[in-house]
């Protein structure tokens, strides 16, 4: 138990040091910051953004926020850079670099060069007097008192303050630009995120058969078409081809417990009126939230005149991923 409350302890300094050091960000942050949003906003583009060490890990992922979030981003790795990558660096790209130092050899050697193509050089580091700092356009300070590190030496603390400066970064720029979910959805099509944003009912119902009876069918034709279909329901149309009602698996059964005098039965007879609907094409997420709020698990589809389409089964928002 001692060990594992020595454990607990530690773990929450941990935590605690490095959110009082993101904290402490907002006191660092200047015009610097402002005027690097202004620089990449009217770039016509892209972003470089390369480390060494650590750094170089917080740079490919601030690479993959800025891109997923609708500003072109690349890494360069900066020791890849001085042996042959910097051809990354095309005439009208906006470089960021990250060191906590700011004084790496890899550094010193990477920003001169940098600067002699006239790039627009921004640095993300700890100390603002570094050789970077002192060479870079604008300097994003990200300096930390300690590392969670207990010998205050593998980098923890900094390198989670510089991956808090992208994303604030990351944000400001898709605010600005008015990024929206729609957008989002477009850099996001095959995860589940994405789906959520863009999958349609319509999608997921050509997918299912289409169970329907009249409501004058006798009742062993409504148990054989919910059977067939494999939905566990089938709708009810009126000879216009309207949604007169519905009839689940469970109305059947509670039919079964009630009688089983069930030749003279119609469908009319069992059938629930006025079921839930949704718009063949309202968004799958939609569905999802009319399902769970109404305790339900399947719901008819209509198109715009109200005729029915089909089913959409909480099974295939499921498999979507969109639960």
């Amino acid at each position: 138990m001692k060990n594992n409350e020595s454990i607990l302890t530690l773990a929450k300094k941990t935590i605690l040091l490095e959110s009082k050091s993101i904290a402490n960000l907002t006191n660092l942050i200047d015009s610097d910051f402002e005027e690097t949003v202004k620089v990449i906003l009217k770039s016509q583009g892209r972003i470089i953004v390369t480390g060494i060490g650590k750094s170089a890990n917080i740079a490919a992922k601030i690479v993959a926020t800025f891109n997923s979030t609708g500003t072109p981003a690349i890494f360069m790795h900066a020791a890849d850079a001085i042996h042959g990558d910097l051809g990354i660096i095309q005439k009208d790209d906006v470089v960021i670099c990250i060191s906590k130092s700011g004084n790496t050899p890899e550094i010193k050697v990477l920003v001169p060069l940098i600067k002699r193509s006239s790039n627009k050089l921004i640095a993300i580091t700890g100390n603002p007097e570094s050789f970077l700092a002192k060479n870079a356009d604008f300097t994003l300070n990200t300096y930390v008192e300690k590392e969670a590190c207990p010998n205050n030496l593998a980098p923890t603390t900094s390198t989670t303050a510089q991956l808090v400066m992208g994303d604030a970064l990351a944000v400001c720029l898709l605010k600005i630009k008015g990024f929206t979910s729609d957008d989002f959805a477009k850099y996001h099509p095959g995860g589940a995120l994405g789906k959520r944003l863009y999958l349609r009912v319509s999608d997921l119902v050509e997918n299912n058969e289409k169970p329907q009876v009249l409501p004058t069918d006798k009742i062993t034709k409504v148990i054989i078409e919910i059977s067939e279909k494999r939905l566990g329901v089938t709708a009810v149309i009126d000879a216009e081809g309207k949604i007169a009602g519905i009839i689940t698996d469970g109305d059947i059964r509670r039919m079964l417990s009630k009688t089983t005098e069930i030749n003279s039965l119609t469908a009319q007879d069992v059938m629930s009126t006025n079921p839930k609907t949704i718009n063949v094409h309202a968004m799958a997420v939609d569905a999802l939230q009319t399902l769970e709020s109404n305790d339900i698990t399947q719901i008819l589809v209509v198109d715009d005149d109200k005729n029915y389409v089909g089913v959409v089964h909480f099974h295939d928002l499921i498999k979507e991923g969109i639960f």
